[in-house]
């Protein structure tokens, strides 16, 4: 009987299911976020006259600039949430699995810059996530 006299399921399953919740949540994390954060840089950086070389003083003035643009910063903390979410996920997990699932970021980046920046997606990069997903699926499914 699952659970043993008490009808308490037992701390095996309980152990199983805190660590599927627990890849569900670092995963998502590094992918939500970090992807959020490369789009808020990039929204940001389109807003910022580009540099017109690579003297330091040019530099430091779109450097400057982009600090004042508010989507700046909110991708910098969302990329900050998703390198400890990595950091969770690889005290955790066999790096050979952690590095191939959080290729996910990579189908997530496709749909937020259609999405969120108007970008446009061609067909071949449409089929390159649509491969990328089927090898994360991959190795999720093997780490079973």
């Amino acid at each position: 009987m699952p659970g043993g006299l008490s009808g308490q399921p037992d701390d095996a399953s309980n152990d199983g299911a805190r660590l599927a919740l627990e890849q569900v949540i670092l995963f998502t994390l590094i992918v939500v976020a970090g992807t959020g954060g490369e789009l808020c840089v990039s929204r940001a950086m389109k807003a910022v006259d580009s540099a017109k070389s690579f003297r330091p003083r040019e530099v430091g003035r779109v450097i400057l600039s982009a600090l004042r643009v508010p989507w700046m910063w909110l991708g910098v903390g969302m990329m900050a949430t998703a390198f400890f979410a990595l950091l969770a996920a690889l005290s955790v997990f066999n790096v050979s699995f952690v590095v191939p699932v959080t290729a996910l970021s990579y189908v997530a980046g496709a749909f937020g810059s259609a999405v969120f920046l108007h970008e446009r997606v061609n067909k071949e990069r449409w089929l390159g996530v649509l491969l990328v997903a089927v090898g994360v699926t991959l190795v999720f499914l093997g780490n079973r």
